[in-house]
């Protein structure tokens, strides 16, 4: 038996379902101000992406402020990143979040040995 998934109290079949101006009685203050203020945006982002998926084309996109949505579970988006898009799969927890929260533009530094010239004290060293 699969665990029923919950948002807020609110089965995830019953949210994708509503409007996007609707599912702001669900988002904390900061998501609920940004979708009111662009759910113009939003709708066309959902519709673009449900157009695509049915067409069978990875969605890739720059909008990295771009809020995520319960119609945007399931799908995976590519996210720009700065340098490449990363592939991100969207989950029910990841509702009220933004998609550049999950493609990450600095990556790890691993430094390696130093060489001459690393240094003042090297710069004095012969080269051999």
């Amino acid at each position: 038996m699969a665990k029923e998934i919950l948002y807020r109290g609110q089965n995830i079949e019953e949210l994708k379902k509503l409007d996007v101006r609707e599912i702001t009685k669900f988002l904390q203050a900061r998501a609920r101000r940004s979708v009111l203020r662009n759910f113009d945006k939003i709708e066309k982002f959902v519709a673009k992406c449900e157009k695509k998926q049915k067409k069978g084309k990875p969605i890739r996109t720059h909008l990295r402020e771009m809020l995520i949505v319960p119609q945007l579970i399931d799908m995976t988006i590519y996210v720009y990143n700065g340098k490449e898009f990363v592939r991100v799969t969207i989950m029910p927890e990841m509702i009220g979040h933004r998609l550049g929260e999950f493609a990450v533009t600095r990556g790890r530094v691993q430094h390696g040995a130093p060489g001459i010239g690393a240094t003042r004290s090297s710069a004095a060293m012969s080269v051999k």
